[in-house]
């Protein structure tokens, strides 16, 4: 089939870009949405043409690093599936695709749809570490803590920061995220030490990085490939104004 794009080309965060048009024919509707571009930037190249530059890694909805905006929805059409795992089967003959990097103030544009997503790192390595031990695992069954809980700290877990829930969102928020690496490690006996701290430290870190605040639209959850539920959300306010509480006391 014949495809039309419109891509966004940016040299860096400091030039001015805008869309171009390109056109492919014989794409196949098996081909994976990233193939099509890779298809594209082999015709770029033999023409002598700069490729398009786009983050991809393990191609399997893992890593999170091939985020962009199709035809303005974070990652396209299809519900809880990252870019990677869309195919062109999604799209019709003569079809013409918008595709742009995802936009924030927290993520500078590198060239292209590639963009600069170390403001999550950052929010990471802020809520420090776990004080256990380290050595042998512990029998599972030792393990104070129910079903539901452990069910829940692995649903967060499932957060890959892929950054769609902050492209989504109006106010570029990236609560949805933070609360997700909040969550996982304050619903385990593990994380209980330091949760506090953690909680604090994080979303103080998150605000140093100029995400926007959460106003509950809840388009995060909505755009987000893994489904990872705003109650997440609820819970890091709660357990940040009684870790102010405390503070206080």
């Amino acid at each position: 089939m014949k495809i039309n794009l419109q891509i966004w080309r940016q040299k860096d965060n400091q030039s001015k870009g805008g869309f171009q048009t390109y056109t492919l024919d014989h794409v196949s509707q098996e081909m994976s949405f990233l193939e099509m571009l890779d298809t594209l930037n082999m015709k770029l190249i033999k023409q002598g043409e700069y490729p398009v530059e786009f983050d991809h890694d393990c191609r399997e909805g893992i890593c999170g690093q091939c985020g962009m905006m199709i035809n303005g929805i974070a990652h396209g059409p299809l519900k809880n599936t990252t870019t990677c795992q869309l195919h062109m089967r999604s799209f019709k003959d003569g079809d013409t695709i918008y595709i742009e990097p995802f936009r924030a103030k927290s993520f500078p544009i590198v060239r292209d749809l590639k963009i600069d997503r170390s403001a999550f790192d950052r929010i990471i390595a802020s809520g420090g570490y776990i004080s256990v031990d380290t050595g042998q695992a512990p029998e599972a069954n030792s393990i104070p803590i129910s079903n539901e809980e452990a069910e829940a700290a692995f649903d967060a877990a499932a957060c890959i920061g892929c950054g769609a829930c902050v492209a989504s969102c109006k106010n570029a928020s990236a609560a949805l995220f933070t609360s997700a690496k909040i969550t996982q490690l304050e619903l385990l006996p593990q994380g209980q030490k330091e949760t506090h701290l953690r909680i604090k430290k994080m979303v103080e870190q998150m605000e140093k990085e100029f995400f926007g605040h959460c106003s509950n639209t809840e388009a995060c959850q909505v755009e987000c490939p893994e489904n990872i539920s705003v109650l997440n959300i609820a819970r890091m306010n709660y357990e940040y104004n009684k870790a102010s509480l405390l503070k206080e006391k």
